[in-house]
């Protein structure tokens, strides 16, 4: 049997029908209108995905040559890859600017330049387009009798006879018999002709490529990207099916049909476009020429550039440019003589890449690379550019900032403050990441992804949330391996499914990852890769044609001194604008009803970097959009301060109880910030009545209440706070209600109501989880009680970004030269921010930018870093007595005993992320407990230096 069956007859009839199995829907799918949806320029970067389907597409055939031709089952299927490549291509650049008041644009305009330089030089992307529409066509051709009795039904008779007569007007279409000479362009029968006798492994191989390149589509992080590559995808797979399946065999769903239909649309619409772009840029190139001194080239063949151009005007042009990229440090002084003397001697190479690229600097660099130049001498004495400026030395200048010295870059730090690490070192709830080591409970980036976006609200920006949630593991794992970060404890935050956020085992994880983010860059002072410039603030962006090339400064020390820097790329991570009240500022511009809340903000966040960004025409993102937190502390020694320390909420999750004036409880304390901010805000009448916070109202204050056993769970925050002053304890009832200066009797009633609400498992409110939950022996519990109020706590809004951290001017087109990280971009977490991503927003793309930032070739460095390594240890055996560290406490003079060692951390104390008053604090006495509150003991590896000797108490 064997010797008369072949491969094609063993193979089952039913064998291509799962050929589509691979392109899924997601959960929650829904029908999209593509009219509404068409595919334009989202500015999402696949090249990624797209390096990664061409690569999927290799066939397993017994073959031992590694650099063997394609066969012709990989060439048909890199040719449709290329196709669907080529058309993506074309529909970006047919609609490539989006509608824009100020520049007059009513609808998507083309970039015949953008589609020029994908094109210009490849007749073959353009070739597999049209040979992606031929094997379509071959495929309606052969399925036209199947299709044209296709049972459409779309749930409205009447659509349905329009889409019936509209099917077989294009199956009657002249196209099928006026393209007949075409279609020998490509014969699926030829296919699979050197199949292995008596086998169909390579069919099976082929389906398995098809398959993979298929899954590929569900890594593309732009929801309107994926959804045309699926659907391409889909229509596709339709086709194969139909032309390698008998068709008495043939079964199409609704959707591959329609995905079929639509396909073939996109790639009829995509040589039309081809046409038209061609004609738009040669048209575009005449009337470039028309406004210059010009004799039309077509009447003259022997044309040369001498005769025609007005060469002085393009000197001017490459010379300007090339005195651009010396300044920005793009080019040595010996390069610029080489291209100034090329473009004085009217090269006609420079002068004719001056007229196409002198707009766009990164690309003139780029072309000028292939034009020599006589070598020249370079001084010795001039100061070498940095390859950035980062401004703010948050986690996101800071990660921004490491990622490019790593690599070998120079960066110059700006930080207005006397100390790094700015809102990122007070952070406490930890870093949000899916899946490291897969060790995150079932978690998934499916479903970190839809958390993000529930909290993000009407104001999701999809591509820009899958960037934060893709990039979270490696996120993780660089602060943990590159800074030596723990973050070993797994939490679970309120708004989240599962547990995903990531904290130190012993310290809060802003202090603690700062610390180590600002000990890994500063290990690179000595090599002079990096300048650290403190009390210096950003005052103004410089741009030259169009693009940022620097940054102007002053000292916040002395007013008179300043001065410019020049840098190829600027990169602004200010942070956020919640703390400036002033007439004039963001907040009381596009929320003036909150410039008397507090907030947990430092002084410094006033917005500086949207201020520059905007200067230059920077668009912005959801300014308006300013996230409230129910539970700031009222430090009852100054309770007028506007900036608040964060009451975690933490507090709440073990247990802690909210308490109005009149005692009673109001709210479930583990409803979302949203929730448990607006219960608050509604003891205030106005409020309750209109929805809408009055400038009138006082903002109200709350008891926060923890029993003994919520004050253990929560131990390390209580033992800050309290040591903040910021928590009392209080032995009984009689000593709490005294405290809250409320009737005891009404204080005992709301403490046994809650005590037999969580014996029912729920109260008034919805509560279901009851930890922390006071003992009924009221007048021997121990509690810890503090006031608390609503607080601004985080900025959403700030300069639109990309998902590569470039900052968009109004038009959405980036804006050469400046990028941006953190908080002081928006978008990134719509309209509400999920606990835990604020971190993770630094971080992720922080490293982006850092990653990507153009750096001039250097001589490696070899003395970095790495927050894995221990400095060497010499403890000094001095016994310290309680009397002599006593004597050594002041700011001159700041000795400090912790877990039973005394170091003089005098010169640190300014270093100090939190900053120098908690230290001098500390001086002349035991600090353990108020270490241990906020650090991880393997922190004081690294003050080895600074050790005097053993505590002897």
């Amino acid at each position: 049997m064997a010797e008369e069956d072949d491969g094609a007859s063993m193979l089952p009839n039913d064998f291509w029908l799962d050929m589509c199995s691979h392109i899924k829907e997601g959960e929650g799918a829904k029908a999209v209108n593509l009219a509404l949806n068409p595919e334009r320029n989202t500015y999402y970067n696949g090249t990624h995905i797209w390096n990664a389907i061409y690569e999927e597409n290799c066939l397993e055939i017994d073959n031992n040559d590694d650099n063997s031709e394609m066969c012709f089952e990989e060439k048909v299927l890199y040719r449709l890859l290329s196709g669907l490549h080529t058309s993506t291509t074309v529909s970006i650049a047919k609609n490539y600017f989006p509608p824009s008041k100020k520049k007059g644009r009513v609808d998507w305009q083309p970039n015949p330049q953008y589609f020029m330089e994908r094109f210009s030089g490849h007749p073959e992307y353009i070739s597999n387009l049209h040979f992606s529409y031929v094997v379509l066509l071959r495929a309606l051709r052969r399925a036209s009798s199947y299709l044209d009795s296709y049972d459409i039904r779309t749930g409205s008779a009447d659509e349905d006879k329009d889409t019936q007569i509209l099917f077989r007007r294009l199956l009657d279409s002249h196209v099928l018999s006026s393209c007949s000479s075409v279609f020998s362009a490509f014969d699926e029968t030829l296919m699979f002709e050197n199949a292995v006798e008596g086998s169909y492994s390579l069919q099976e191989n082929f389906k398995g490529v098809f398959h993979n390149v298929s899954s590929i589509l569900d890594c593309v992080q732009c929801q309107q990207c994926k959804l045309h590559g699926k659907m391409a995808m889909l229509g596709y797979g339709t086709a194969l099916k139909i032309l390698f399946m008998a068709q008495d065999d043939l079964i199409l769903s609704r959707n591959e049909v329609v995905a079929f239909i639509n396909t073939l649309a996109k790639m009829s619409e995509s040589m039309r476009e081809v046409r038209e772009l061609s004609h738009l840029y040669f048209e575009q190139s005449d009337k470039f020429a028309r406004e210059l001194p010009l004799v039309d080239p077509r009447k003259e063949h022997n044309w040369k550039i001498s005769d025609e151009i007005d060469q002085y005007e393009m000197m001017d042009a490459a010379i300007e440019s090339i005195s651009a990229m010396a300044r920005m440090d793009m080019i040595s002084e010996r390069r610029e003589v080489e291209l100034v003397a090329s473009a004085l001697k009217k090269d006609t190479s420079l002068l004719i890449l001056a007229k196409h690229y002198a707009s766009d600097l990164d690309k003139f660099y780029l072309h000028t690379q292939h034009i020599k130049g006589e070598p020249m001498i370079e001084k010795d004495d001039k100061k070498e550019r940095p390859d950035a400026v980062v401004v703010g030395s948050g986690l996101a200048g800071l990660t921004t900032t490491l990622k490019i010295l790593d690599r070998g870059g120079k960066v110059v730090l700006l930080e207005k403050e006397h100390r790094i690490g700015g809102n990122s070192a007070k952070a406490s709830s930890g870093i949000n990441a899916c899946c490291p080591l897969n060790a995150t409970y079932g978690d998934s980036l499916d479903s970190f992804q839809k958390d993000t976006i529930k909290s993000a609200g009407d104001a999701a920006n999809l591509p820009l949330i899958q960037t934060l949630v893709g990039n979270s593991a490696k996120a993780v794992s660089f602060l943990k391996e590159r800074a030596g970060v723990d973050l070993s404890l797994l939490a679970q935050l309120g708004g989240h499914s599962y547990k995903r956020t990531h904290r130190p085992n012993n310290g809060m994880a802003g202090a603690e990852i700062i610390y180590a983010m600002q000990k890994a860059v500063k290990s690179y002072e000595k090599s002079g890769q990096i300048e650290i410039l403190l009390d210096t603030q950003a005052t103004k962006l410089i741009q030259e044609n169009g693009t940022v090339v620097g940054i102007e400064y002053k000292s916040n020390l002395d007013g008179d001194v300043g001065g410019s820097l020049y840098t190829p790329r600027v990169i602004l991570a200010t942070g956020g604008f919640a703390s400036d009240r002033s007439v004039g500022s963001y907040l009381s511009k596009h929320r003036p009803e909150l410039t008397q809340f507090p907030a947990t903000a430092g002084d410094f966040s006033t917005g500086d970097g949207i201020t520059m960004a905007t200067e230059l025409g920077a668009g912005t993102t959801d300014l308006e959009k300013i996230q409230i937190h129910p539970t700031g502390w009222v430090d009852p020694t100054n309770p007028n301060n506007p900036s608040k320390v964060l009451a975690a909420e933490l507090m709440r999750g073990v247990g802690g109880l909210l308490i109005n004036s009149k005692g009673s409880r109001f709210c479930n304390e583990l409803g979302t910030r949203a929730y448990v901010t607006d219960m608050m805000l509604r003891h205030d009448d106005a409020y309750r009545i209109t929805g809408q916070w009055s400038t009138n109202s006082s903002v109200p204050t709350f008891s926060l209440i923890l029993a003994s056993s919520a004050a253990d769970d929560g131990r390390k925050h209580v033992d800050l706070y309290s040591h903040k002053k910021l928590l009392t304890r209080l032995n009984g009832v009689d000593e709490l209600a005294n405290w809250m200066k409320i009737d005891v009797e009404t204080v005992k009633a709301t403490i046994f109501d809650y005590i037999k609400d969580a014996e029912r498992g729920n109260d008034q409110w919805g509560k279901t989880s009851f930890r922390g939950v006071p003992s009924s022996d009221l007048e021997n519990e121990v509690f810890y009680a503090g006031i608390v109020t609503p607080v601004l706590h985080y900025c959403m809004g700030g300069v639109t970004i990309d998902t590569e951290g470039h900052v968009l001017n109004e038009n959405l087109e980036i804006i050469p030269g400046l990028l941006a990280a953190g908080e002081v971009t928006g978008g990134v977490h719509g309209a509400n921010r999920l606990g835990g991503n604020s971190l993770l927003e630094c971080t992720v793309f922080g490293s982006l930018v850092g990653e990507n930032v153009p750096i001039v070739p250097r001589e490696p460095q070899v003395n970095r870093l790495t927050g894995s390594k221990e400095a060497p240890t010499q403890k000094k055996d001095r016994l310290i007595s309680s009397l002599e560290l006593s004597k050594h406490n002041n700011s001159d003079d700041c000795w400090v005993a912790i877990h039973g060692t005394v170091y003089d951390l005098t010169s640190f104390a300014e270093e100090h992320p939190p900053g120098a008053e908690s230290i001098f604090e500390l001086a002349g006495r035991d600090g353990t407990e108020a270490f241990q509150a906020v650090h991880n003991q393997a922190m004081m590896k690294d003050f080895q230096d600074e050790i005097i000797g053993v505590y002897e108490k």
